[in-house]
C-alpha cells in the first residue's frame, strides 16, 4: 500500500495516519515530524527550516525533496508507505513522481481530507505538545490531568509557535494558494478521493479496506 494524505493543517491527517499505521505495517512518513525533529536536534536542516516553520511559510522544496528521496529509499518503505504532509506543491508532486519512477513504485491512492477553516483554527489553537517527549494534547478534547504537565513523562506542555492564531491563518492561506492545486493534479491522474475531515478517525482506513488496498 502506497498512499498520500492531503489536507490543510489541522484537518486530521495525523489522526487518520495513526489509525492506518496501527492496522497496516507500512512506513508513516510525516514531513512535519521529520522537520520538527531536526529543529529539536539543532541539525543544519533544522536550522534552515525553523524560520519558515515558525512564520507559517512552507519549507523550500530543495530541502524537503532531498530529504524525502532519501527517506523513501530506506528498507522500511519496501512494504509500503503513507505520506503525510508531502507533497505540498505541484513542484513537489512532480518531483515525487520522478522519485517514484526512479524507484519503480506506483501510488495506490491520494486521499484529501476536507475541512472548514474555522474548525481548523479552533482545533489547532487548542493543541498542546510536551517539550520533552512530544506527546500531543488538546485543551478541549484531551487536556492534561495537571495544567501544563505531561501525563506521560511529567515534562512541560506548551503551545507550539506555529499554533498561534495568526500563524494558523497564514498557514491556511499558504495551503489554499500553493497546496490546493494538488487536488486537480491528482484528480487528473485518477488517484484522488475526498473524505470529510469531520468523519470518524477510521474513515480513511474504512475507505482503504473497501478498496482492498
Amino acid at each position: 500500500m502506497r498512499i498520500i494524505l492531503i489536507g490543510a493543517p489541522g484537518s486530521g491527517k495525523g489522526t487518520q495516519a495513526e489509525s492506518i499505521k496501527n492496522r497496516y505495517p507500512i512506513a508513516h512518513i510525516s514531513t512535519g515530524d521529520m522537520l520538527r525533529e531536526n529543529v529539536r536536534a539543532g541539525t543544519e536542516l533544522g536550522k534552515s527550516a525553523k524560520s519558515y516553520m515558525d512564520s507559517g511559510r512552507l519549507v523550500p522544496d530543495d530541502i524537503v525533496i532531498a530529504m524525502m528521496e532519501k527517506r523513501l529509499s530506506e528498507p522500511d518503505c519496501d512494504t509500503g508507505f503513507l505520506l503525510d504532509g508531502f507533497p505540498r506543491t505541484a513542484a513537489q508532486a512532480e518531483a515525487l513522481d520522478r522519485i517514484l519512477d526512479k524507484l519503480g513504485i506506483k501510488l495506490d491512492a491520494v486521499v484529501e481530507l476536507s475541512a472548514d477553516d474555522e474548525v481548523v483554527v479552533k482545533r489547532l489553537m487548542a493543541r498542546r505538545v510536551c517539550k520533552n517527549c512530544g506527546e500531543i494534547y488538546n485543551t478541549i478534547s484531551r487536556p492534561t490531568a495537571r495544567d501544563g504537565v505531561c501525563d506521560k513523562c511529567g515534562g512541560e506542555v506548551v503551545q507550539r509557535d506555529d499554533d498561534r492564531e495568526e500563524v494558523i491563518r497564514r498557514r491556511l492561506l499558504v495551503f489554499r494558494e500553493q497546496t490546493a492545486p494538488l487536488i486537480d493534479y491528482y484528480r487528473n491522474k485518477g488517484l484522488l478521493v475526498t473524505i470529510d475531515a469531520a468523519s470518524s478517525k477510521d474513515a480513511v482506513l474504512k475507505f482503504l479496506e473497501e478498496r482492498h488496498l
